[in-house]
């Protein structure tokens, strides 16, 4: 095992990925979620947040990209550092673990898809990060 670099934390539940048409409100079951990113770009609306806050039946139109985990990075992250989003994802894209980063001022979170989760955790450790569940 290397040297330890950062701690990484499982977040609770199961999250999703939505995208809607450019424009789109933010629906109001977003806020019920614990954790949730919201980006607005001239082409989309994307929205990062616990499977469980959204409704069943998701609007129409509405992209989805369900069975994801969240893993934070623990922060505050003083933006003179390098490298950490890199390291991690480098990482995870060598042993074929599929990402989507999400960062704010503080910290950075990585989720990956669930079903990845156990062999994500497995070689972040072998690099020396080491990951905590909430």
């Amino acid at each position: 095992m290397k040297q330890n670099k950062l701690i990484l934390i499982i977040l609770e539940g199961r999250f999703g990925i939505f995208r809607l048409e450019k424009g789109s409100e933010v629906p109001a079951w977003v806020y019920g979620s614990s954790f949730f990113s919201i980006t607005s770009t001239s082409e989309e609306l994307s929205i990062v947040c616990q499977e469980s806050s959204a409704p069943a039946n998701i609007p129409e139109g509405t992209g989805v990209e369900k069975g994801w985990n969240c893993l934070k990075v623990e922060g505050p992250l003083d933006f003179g550092l390098t490298g950490i989003l890199a390291g991690i994802s480098r990482t995870l894209a060598e042993n074929g673990v599929s990402i989507f980063a999400v960062s704010t001022y503080d910290t950075d979170y990585v989720l990956v898809r669930e079903i990845d989760l156990e062999r994500a955790a497995e070689v972040l450790e072998e690099e020396g990060y080491k990951i905590l569940k909430t």
